[in-house]
């Protein structure tokens, strides 16, 4: 059901990476939470550690919006979603304003993202080497796409008042509102590492001192009134409001969209442990969401610490993160390794992705792993990143044989070989090949995908729990509602 969406938003972008688009993104978050705002945060393509800090800063889970995963007909209902019951949604964009998709033309770029959101957009500029030619930088982003409104600029990495004089002077004479001067402050950088910021999981007392610095800055060199003057200038959002229950049905066949949704499957519910902890901390919010509308009861661990998995097991996901960083903890885990691989073995759905593909692995440099799969994984100097189609080539617990989506890579590590007998996926653009492991239950693969593009897959890896708690094979019933 199409409904009036009337959240006052803003897109947080920049002409290029490395600008200083997530300390502005955060910083505004967190400091508009500080005056007790109900803040929505969203991040424009497939980053999972932005939304980390970003959960941080509103205490609301970041999510993402990512128009070549989902596409773009469901960036509007996710946002709602999102956003229900806000006072203010801030949205971080991806790389320039304009990248987007390789050979895609917009598609997946922050612009389409502002368009298909009807937002206003404020320009992060850093201006560390730069005073009157960043009026010509700003004028250009503005008018290369009339349908993308820019309300302003924040001015990121001002070296002196001198500096920002000038600065303000060549955007008075552009036309250009300057909503905000932020001085060099190296004191609240965030640490990064080989695929970007340290995660919010690994260093969380620093983490939240460092968003209460990025507010600061922000409140400081920023003028909060006049941002969320213009956040409430975005007109109403048309569109419907993405459900899980009605993502389901309607992947089912069995409701048009906008009907009311089913309940969930009656009887016991199975239990779905999800890894989490420092070294898996890639999730997309609505996988979980999903997973919970589909029947199952989503249980949380993790893998450096638990020496089981949680009671009555019957579908296993463990999801991307950084298990090269803490491979002889994993290792030293004996007991939890050798949990998965006996409910592996015994049958039980498995569904890992990235990281879980390395975590399923005999080794991972050099470290005894899980020794689910019949490869060995190992860091490596080459960034393998960019979007994929891809379309499953043999049922699994996860996919039916021919189940067409879109995913991202996002690693430096290899494994080997890079798919079994019965691979996971058959990648069709920009490359061809096969990728990945199909073995018993388990689904094994670098591909992260966002769930929301394709139920389908939350109802069948239920159900393929379901199935297993119901054959005694592993975990075993437990009653829910």
């Amino acid at each position: 059901m199409v409904t009036s969406v009337n959240v006052p938003r803003l897109v947080i972008a920049a002409p290029s990476s490395g600008s200083g688009k997530t300390t502005v993104a955060t910083g505004l978050m967190a400091a508009f939470a500080e005056r007790g705002l109900a803040v929505s945060p969203h991040k424009a393509g497939p980053d999972y550690i932005d939304p980390g800090y970003h959960a941080l800063a509103t205490g609301r889970p970041g999510r993402n919006l990512d128009a070549f995963m989902c596409g773009p007909e469901l960036v509007a209902p996710l946002f709602a979603h999102g956003s229900a019951g806000c006072d203010l949604a801030v949205v971080e964009g991806v790389m320039g304003l304009y990248d987007g998709a390789a050979g895609r033309g917009e598609l997946a770029s922050t612009a389409q993202v502002a368009k298909l959101l009807r937002a206003p957009v404020v320009l992060v500029v850093d201006a560390s080497s730069q005073s009157r030619s960043v009026a010509a930088l700003v004028h250009g982003f503005a008018s290369f796409d009339p349908q993308v409104r820019l309300g302003g600029v924040i001015l990121n990495k001002v070296g002196s008042d001198r500096h920002e004089v000038m600065l303000r002077e060549a955007l008075e004479e552009a036309g250009t509102p300057v909503l905000g001067v932020l001085r060099r402050a190296p004191q609240v950088a965030t640490p990064s590492r080989h695929l970007g910021l340290v995660p919010v999981a690994e260093r969380r007392a620093d983490a939240l001192a460092s968003v209460a610095a990025l507010a600061g800055q922000v409140r400081a060199g920023c003028d909060l009134e006049a941002l969320l003057a213009l956040a409430r200038t975005a007109p109403p959002l048309d569109c419907a409001v993405w459900s899980p229950r009605e993502a389901l049905a309607q992947a089912a066949g069995g409701a048009p969209a906008g009907s009311p949704a089913p309940a969930a499957p009656a009887g016991p519910r199975p239990v779905v442990a999800v890894a989490g902890g420092p070294a898996f901390t890639f999730s997309y919010a609505e996988h979980a969401e999903l997973l919970t509308a589909a029947g199952a009861q989503v249980v949380a661990f993790d893998p450096l610490r638990d020496e089981a998995l949680p009671e009555g097991t019957s579908g296993l996901v463990i999801g991307g993160g950084f298990p090269e960083v803490y491979a002889p903890e994993l290792s030293a885990n004996e007991p939890l390794r050798a949990a998965v691989a006996a409910f592996a073995g015994a049958g039980g759905p498995v569904a890992a992705e990235c990281a879980g593909l390395l975590y399923l692995a005999g080794s991972l440099d050099g470290k005894p792993m899980c020794g689910v799969l019949d490869a060995d994984a190992r860091m490596s100097e080459r960034l393998t990143l960019g979007y994929r189609e891809a379309v499953a080539v043999a049922d699994s617990s996860l996919a039916a044989n021919g189940t067409r989506l879109r995913g991202h890579e996002f690693h430096r590590t290899v494994i080997e070989p890079g798919a079994g007998t019965t691979p996971a996926w058959g990648f069709t653009h920009p490359e061809r090949r096969v990728e990945g492991f199909v073995r018993g239950g388990v689904h094994a693969s670098y591909l992260h995908t966002h769930w929301a593009a394709q139920p389908s897959v939350a109802a069948r890896f239920t159900a393929a729990a379901r199935a297993a708690a119901g054959s005694g094979a592993v975990g075993g019933d437990r009653d829910g509602g």
